[in-house]
């Protein structure tokens, strides 16, 4: 009986181990894997990014990261004290994650700054291990800043260049197989130094780093001079429409972006739209000219200040009587604007805007970037003719105007613009197959001609409202404005954008520049003013930094030959007046 009752013990013991050793061994065998085993993710470091020139913009670098073993931590509430207490993380979140016994990993501050790491380090708590990952960091501080993005902890590009090339910046990711032992409790493998792994190509900007500084320090110092709400500036390359500089203020520095608002963190010139006023005058004047509605030697009565149009009185910011088609636009007269409007007709003015890419997006390299608002022809009301000449009723971003101006300044082409000119990749370096890109003709080679003696006249001719844009040993074309800023459909008193765009030397342009100051204090708020002197300054750097040569002043070099080609008498400056208001 004993023997009997043994073999059916025996018999029943290797039944069991026979259902467990085949027809259930590969469950066992994952499960005892995922008792075993666990996985750590670790990324390889970010491509570098370059400016035009070679000069590092971002780059990744090793960092300390703190994990723990939760099992291993006898005290949770007290090590989470404690280590809040030497890094600066929140001390209820770190309770929270290592009161978590049943977890054999959990992250305790990631990226750490070498002293925070000599502070952790220095606790020697059990169960606290450090790994080494790759941060993201900007050398140059807050230079370029809304251009290049930033990058979260992850790491993955959370704004601008960071944001739009993560897929090629980012190299592949790393899993790391990591054992445990019987208890589930200790991690074996105290080092978990960053695996050999391919890191992420570099990139090539078109952005001078030189250019760009002194953008940024010539726009940050008229904001704080006029009391500014902040400003933006955009220079381009008109033969290409590679970005040379691309500015916004206030800015911040990627280094500590979550210490900045979210406000200062955007990309001003791709981001936000504004009515352009009076910069907006060169499409309608390209649309008179396009449609041979207007000749440039037409003469225009401007109505002493005033017109009135389709039952609306609409002032002028100063009075002026009887103006050619390019004293208006020297002069910026509004009503003159208006002239133009009225005669090109609502249907080819809508079509000029949207061959200038008005109401479309750019297609830039870049991240977040706004198309403004156009609206159909269809949807214009009777007096939208009359506002969208000199400006108004119209909403454009910062780019899209200086790309704008580039096509007059290149001849009539419109480029799409870009900030990347190179990819590196393991060692190789390739350009875009499409760079530069040509988007469309909006005007022909000789209108293009004719708008640039008009801008030139802004800067040269007596009476011009862009002569602070002037620069010595240069040609410069360009075009003033000063914008009303609406509120909820109601233009409000006080509130300005000044601006000046233009481009140099004037007659084979080699940069084109917009600056903006947005909602200037004081009596002083005319583009004129406060924004062409800015203009100026970055614009004669930049030639200099590009070795542009000087122009050769021709023979009987002045403002008459130029005035006479464009028609009409030296112009009389005009009598002061007001602000035009809607």
């Amino acid at each position: 009986m004993v023997l009997a009752l043994a073999a059916l013990w025996f018999a029943g013991l290797a039944a069991r181990l026979c259902d467990l050793q085949v027809r259930e061994h590969d469950h066992y065998v994952e499960r005892a894997r995922n008792q075993q085993r666990t996985e750590l993710v670790l990324t390889p470091p970010r491509g570098t990014i370059y400016d035009a020139s070679g000069r590092e913009l971002a780059m990744s670098i090793e960092a300390a990261s703190a994990y723990a073993v939760p099992r291993e931590i006898a005290d949770p509430a007290g090590a989470a004290a404690r280590i809040a207490a030497a890094v600066g993380a929140d001390r209820a979140v770190l309770a929270s994650r290592l009161g978590r016994g049943d977890r054999g990993f959990v992250w305790v501050a990631r990226q750490l700054e070498p002293a925070a790491a000599e502070r952790l380090r220095a606790l020697e708590l059990p169960g606290v291990k450090f790994t080494t990952e790759s941060k993201r960091s900007y050398p140059l501080g807050a230079l370029a800043a809304p251009v290049l993005g930033f990058v979260g902890v992850d790491p993955t590009g959370l704004a601008g260049i960071e944001a739009a090339y993560d897929e090629t910046i980012a190299g592949r990711e790393v899993r790391r197989p990591v054992l445990r032992d019987a208890r589930r409790g200790s991690i074996l493998y105290d080092d978990l130094a960053q695996p050999e792994a391919p890191p992420g190509a570099d990139l090539f900007l078109t952005i001078d780093s030189s250019i760009q500084h002194v953008a940024e320090r010539e726009l940050a110092a008229a904001v704080a001079r006029h009391g500014a709400r902040g400003g933006s500036v955009v220079m381009l390359d008109p033969g290409t429409g590679a970005v040379l500089a691309m500015a916004s203020s206030p800015s911040f520095d990627p280094n500590a972006y979550g210490q900045a608002p979210p406000a200062d963190r955007v990309n001003i010139p791709v981001q936000h739209v504004y009515e352009p006023g009076s910069t907006f005058k060169l499409v309608t004047a390209a649309a008179a000219l396009e449609t041979g509605a207007v000749d440039p030697l037409d003469r225009f009565d401007c109505g002493r200040g005033g017109i009135v149009f389709r039952g609306k009185l609409i002032r002028d910011h100063k009075s002026f009587d009887d103006l050619s088609f390019s004293e208006i636009i020297a002069f910026s007269s509004n009503v003159g604007a208006i002239r133009l409007g009225a005669r090109v007709g609502e249907q080819r003015l809508y079509e000029t805007i949207r061959a200038f890419g008005f109401g479309s997006k750019t297609g830039i390299d870049l991240a977040g970037e706004s198309a403004g608002r156009v609206w159909p022809v269809e949807e214009w009301h009777a007096r939208d003719v009359a506002y969208l000449s000199f400006g108004q009723g119209i909403s454009v971003t910062p780019l899209q105007l200086a790309n704008a101006f580039a096509a007059i300044a290149n001849g009539g082409t419109l480029y799409q613009p870009y900030v990347v000119s190179a990819v590196s990749r393991d060692g190789v370096v390739e350009a875009p197959a499409d760079r530069p890109r040509a988007l469309g003709r909006p005007i022909s080679a000789q209108t293009a001609q004719t708008l640039e003696r008009m801008l030139e006249m802004v800067v040269e001719a007596e009476g011009g409202t862009g002569r602070k844009a002037a620069i010595p040993g240069y040609r410069v074309a360009g075009k003033t404005g000063t914008a009303e800023k609406p509120e909820n459909g109601i233009y409000v008193a006080g509130k300005y954008v000044a601006s000046f765009v233009g481009f140099a030397p004037a007659r084979a342009p080699a940069v084109v520049c917009l600056v903006i100051i947005d909602e200037p204090a004081g009596s002083r708020f005319h583009g004129g003013d406060i924004a062409a002197g800015v203009f100026a300054e970055i614009v004669r750097h930049a030639l200099l930094r590009l070795g542009v040569p000087r122009d050769e002043p021709p023979a009987g070099a002045g403002e008459k030959p130029l005035v006479a080609a464009l028609g009409g008498a030296r112009p009389t400056p005009p009598a002061p007046g007001r602000v035009a208001t809607r």
